[in-house]
């Protein structure tokens, strides 16, 4: 019996958690389902990470005026994909800041990702009717921009480290604090998607700067928060852990003459043991051996569609 497709069999509602990670800082975690996270200005909130959807959206930030009722200014957004963006309309934010290759990405292929991931995760998007539109950043930059938090508050600083999850993922790092929101560069305790990912500067370059930074707190775009330096650490090379065994297990596969069915059987087999009861494995896996097998044949990220998603899907697995 095949399996149900991506996460479109996952239906029961998930505990959120939200947490106090610095003096002004919060993170919403969800049992594997988007983090999310607010940092607290002298008189305004940068918010980071959209949700699906405005009413998601407005549930966390339910959650967050428990603490502030600061306006927010910022809206950060790690990357493009649909789960993280589309919730926008709810923060009536100043700015929506985004790298510059991120803007690009969704003018490339935010529709189509709108599409694909709401068949792949149709539980994010409760209230999917009141999305106005694909999301557009306001402010864009190439590789370094700095916030102000005003008063003694220090500055938030936002990052692309290299290409990763994306090419054009951010993070937001607050170095009064030593706290890190990695997007989905980091995961802790939860699977890894990389089905639009540059695999080799992800788990090389891109992490190496990533563990550079003081970290003390880091919030990744999945799983738990790590609370220490050793935890946050341990997160980092546990995602490095997952990328480089797959995508060994995929080329190893792939430079036998074998076909790509054999390489997602090899690759979720390698895997399975230590990442296999973490959320969205199943889903990942096949989109991520996808990819690696792309990327071994030297070509970018292709535009995910609802038909090529089924496609993928069913050539591997049934």
């Amino acid at each position: 019996m095949s399996k149900a497709f991506a996460s479109s069999g996952d239906t029961a509602p998930k505990a959120e958690t939200l947490e106090t990670v610095g003096d002004g800082i919060w993170a919403l975690t969800a049992e594997g389902d988007p983090n999310v996270g607010a940092i607290e200005g002298e008189d305004f909130l940068i918010a980071f990470e959209a949700r699906a959807t405005p009413l998601m959206a407005r549930r966390w930030l339910e959650k967050l005026r428990q603490h502030t009722d600061k306006p927010v200014k910022y809206l950060v957004l790690s990357h493009y994909h649909a789960v993280r963006v589309l919730g926008a309309a709810a923060f009536e934010a100043e700015e929506i800041v985004a790298s510059a290759e991120t803007g690009r990405l969704i003018g490339e292929r935010g529709k189509e990702d709108w599409d694909v991931e709401f068949g792949r995760m149709p539980r994010l998007f409760d209230g999917y009717e009141e999305i106005p539109g694909l999301t557009w950043p306001t402010k864009t930059f190439d590789q370094h921009l700095s916030i102000d938090l005003g008063g003694t508050r220090g500055t938030v600083e936002l990052s692309w480290l290299g290409n990763g999850h994306t090419s054009g993922d951010i993070v937001a790092y607050v170095p009064s604090q030593k706290v890190l929101f990695a997007g989905d560069l980091v995961e802790n305790g939860s699977a890894v998607y990389t089905g639009d990912a540059y695999h080799q500067d992800w788990m090389t370059g891109t992490l190496d700067r990533v563990a550079a930074l003081d970290v003390e707190v880091l919030v990744g775009g999945r799983g738990h928060i790590a609370h220490t330096r050793d935890e946050s650490q341990r997160a980092i090379e546990l995602t490095r852990d997952f990328i480089r065994r797959m995508f060994t297990a995929v080329e190893k596969v792939k430079n036998a003459g074998s076909d790509i069915k054999d390489a997602y059987l090899a690759a979720r087999a390698e895997l399975l043991p230590d990442y296999g009861g973490m959320p969205v494995f199943e889903h990942a896996m096949v989109f991520d051996v996808q990819r690696v097998w792309d990327e071994l044949d030297g070509k970018r990220p292709a535009i995910w569609t609802v038909e090529r998603d089924h496609e993928v899907w069913d050539r591997l697995t049934k």
